[in-house]
């Protein structure tokens, strides 16, 4: 399983409660599109799951900066996925910044609203924020590996489903 979160936006922690927390401890990869803001919340990430690969947004620190990236492709389930938290050029650019790394999924955030976009060449997943929804619905999202591709669910942290996305890796 892999759970992408974004937009934690905390000082003291990860933030995470009910569905969120056990898709973060569960899941064998987990993602992160940045605007942890702290280095208290990267590192309450760490220590709840085995492997995360995160980037850094706008929102956070020099510290949080200076450890992650600002994009990175990671190959999980059978797809490759291309994590930033904001491109330039809205849907295009997202789809060209995936396009550019050979993705069949984008992960980005800094809109902190849940949003599956399907283009003509790859999936846009935003799973919105968890902890700081700012008028969306709060989410995360869980996806599992589905006879050679992926299947999965944009959900609220009490696991209510907001979006379902499905797609083939290459």
């Amino acid at each position: 399983m892999i759970a992408i979160f974004s937009d934690t936006h905390s000082s003291a922690g990860h933030e995470l409660e009910g569905a969120a927390l056990t898709a973060a401890r569960e899941a064998d990869v987990v993602v992160h599109a940045g605007d942890f803001t702290s280095n208290a919340a990267v590192e309450g990430f760490r220590d709840e799951c085995d492997r995360l690969f995160a980037v850094h947004g706008n929102a956070d620190s020099m510290a949080v900066r200076d450890r992650l990236p600002t994009a990175r492709v990671v190959e999980a389930g059978g797809v490759r996925i291309a994590v930033t938290h904001r491109q330039d050029g809205g849907e295009t650019g997202l789809a060209m910044f995936g396009r550019s790394r050979g993705a069949d999924l984008v992960v980005f955030g800094h809109s902190h609203r849940p949003t599956v976009v399907e283009t003509e060449d790859v999936v846009l997943l935003n799973p919105g924020s968890h902890a700081d929804p700012r008028g969306n619905r709060p989410g995360f999202a869980v996806l599992e590996e589905r006879g050679g591709g992926l299947e999965g669910e944009i959900r609220e942290p009490d696991g209510t489903v907001l979006e379902t996305v499905a797609f083939a890796g290459e």
